[in-house]
């Protein structure tokens, strides 16, 4: 296991590494900077830019800004904010919990929800429930997230049942209970939009693996025997059918974390996202780039998790020393 470990960790601080050197590229040789829209303001001067972009750095050549960089990262430092005017990880630091809040429970709900539906839906296989079931996550898995997340907005702003935006009430004093209460109200609408637009794919992944079991000679022996509908289902098909579903569970988090970033924006959510749409707007590219190393950094810890799980769920699994998985 420590073998195993040792291995994936090092995978993923190179593909940390990849990540940020293709950010640092991708946002150079975007058109414009931060500075651009001085140079359109006839009361600052060209010196006053210029001198501006020698004390950001902005003059040094790309391999060097990079550098710099990656020796401020090793002190625990992610750069400088132009537009805030300040270090940016005291910035991201409360919007990443907001993030990561929002997108666990998204996550919890959604294997929550998917599992049971997606067992129904396989032990149904061919009956009217499973193709009315599959025409509707096939609408639903076609629909874009945006538009998912603008009609739970719009919904919400008809009924007027639960808020529509922010994190907490503006101006409450509520503490203990009375701020879980108000968090949970406010959390409701952007992971019913997140659940939503992952159900699907998850759903249909369950029933896929379910399937591929259900015929096994075990459940065959199982159901000679005997045994409950139920204890079959859950107690002998989806253990055998664990290793797929644990492989999506890495995938289902930067699943999750990509669209949470847009619904945030939909939902005034305070996490990264809309701060990251500002930044980009702003040209300020160190929010940017740490916004991005964050995001491969949860799903590098998903895909992580998921490989630990199998590892320990299937006995088989070993591991080479190249680091590829077999089974033996």
């Amino acid at each position: 296991m420590a073998h195993f470990l040792a291995q994936r960790i090092a995978r993923s601080l190179f593909v940390l590494f990849g990540v940020s050197m293709l950010a640092f590229v991708l946002i150079d040789l975007a058109p414009g900077e931060y500075f651009q829209a001085m140079r359109l303001n006839p009361r600052i001067s060209r010196e006053t830019v210029a001198a501006l972009r020698i004390e950001y750095g902005l003059d040094q050549p790309l391999p060097t800004r990079y550098a710099r960089w990656l020796g401020s990262l090793s002190r625990g430092d992610l750069g400088f904010s132009f537009a805030y005017n300040s270090r940016v990880w005291p910035l991201l630091r409360t919007r990443i919990g907001n993030t990561l809040i929002l997108t666990v429970t998204a996550l919890v709900c959604s294997w929550l929800i998917a599992i049971p539906i997606g067992i129904w839906m396989a032990s149904r296989a061919g009956r009217w429930q499973d193709r009315i079931s599959g025409v509707g996550t096939t609408l639903l898995q076609g629909t874009p997230d945006v538009l998912i997340g603008l009609g739970v907005l719009a919904l919400a702003l008809r009924v007027r049942w639960l808020p529509t935006g922010g994190m907490y009430t503006p101006a409450a004093s509520a503490e203990g209970l009375g701020k879980a209460k108000d968090l949970v109200l406010h959390l409701a609408l952007p992971v019913v939009a997140l659940t939503a637009g992952m159900l699907p794919v998850l759903v249909r992944h369950v029933r896929s693996a379910m399937l591929e079991v259900l015929d096994a000679p075990f459940i065959t022996a199982a159901r000679g025997h005997g045994i409950s509908r139920y204890r079959q289902l859950f107690g002998c098909a989806l253990p055998a059918a664990a290793n797929p579903l644990i492989s999506m569970f890495g995938i289902s988090v930067g699943a999750l974390l990509s669209g949470s970033l847009l619904i945030e924006c939909i939902m005034s959510w305070p996490g990264v996202g809309p701060m990251l749409l500002e930044a980009i707007m702003q040209r300020d590219p160190y929010i940017v780039v740490a916004v991005v190393l964050f995001s491969t950094l949860f799903l590098v810890a998903g895909s992580l998790c998921a490989d630990v799980f199998l590892y320990i769920a299937d006995p088989r699994i070993r591991v080479h020393s190249s680091g590829m998985v077999h089974y033996v």
